[in-house]
């Protein structure tokens, strides 16, 4: 019912989290979505401008994911149901309140080919000892990239949790504020590995960055 309803107009409900603020699930034309105040989290826009950056990665040679900032899931049904991917995927979140939302209202739960992480995702890569061959970095608070992810200090772990020829597909979102401290980023991965591209206003909006190589 819902579903049809939404067709007319958005039928919403909020849960209130630690981590995100209110959080918004929303019915809008049949399809569901996770939006924080100001951003789409899963489920819209957002996955359209994560399933871009997985059109310019060979995913046949992808044996194992890492998805740092899981949200409600969206990038994990875009490689399942788009990509056909159905090797094992990890996926870190800190926020219990969108694991739950992920798994009630998305249907996304652990199984033998996908595993959970409930921790910072700055924990995760310090004690990560397995080398994936694509690592989602997805990491936002509404709008911006906490000033964490974008050091130095947190990519060297991103990097040291990188198999040799894997790559890396960052999320760069959409606050311009950031601007300076990503070109910054973009030229120390520069120095770090093989190939760098940055793919501005995907969907309109987002920067993708995605590393790859040595």
């Amino acid at each position: 019912m819902k579903r049809l309803f939404s067709y007319i107009y958005p039928v919403t409900k909020t849960i209130d989290s630690k981590y995100s603020g209110t959080l918004e699930i929303t019915w809008f034309n049949g399809k569901k979505h996770l939006n924080s105040e100001n951003a789409n989290y899963s489920y819209g826009s957002l996955q359209r401008i994560l399933k871009f950056g997985l059109t310019k990665v060979d995913l046949d040679t992808i044996n194992s994911v890492l998805v740092l900032g899981m949200g409600g899931g969206s990038v994990i049904e875009t490689l399942r149901k788009d990509f056909n991917f159905n090797k094992p995927i990890e996926a870190v979140e800190i926020d219990p309140v969108v694991i739950e939302i992920a798994k009630t209202e998305f249907d996304i739960t652990e199984d033998e080919h996908l595993k959970i992480h409930c921790i910072d995702a700055s924990e995760f890569v310090k004690t990560n000892t397995k080398p994936f061959d694509l690592i989602i970095v997805d990491l936002y608070i509404d709008l911006t990239v906490p000033t964490q992810f974008l050091s130095t200090a947190f990519w060297d772990l991103v990097l040291k949790s990188k198999s040799t020829k894997g790559t890396i597909i960052f999320n760069a979102s959409v606050k311009h504020s950031n601007h300076e401290k990503i070109n910054t980023l973009v030229n120390y991965l520069k120095t770090k590995v093989f190939k760098v591209l940055v793919h501005e206003n995907v969907n309109k909006t987002n920067t993708i960055v995605i590393a790859s190589g040595l």
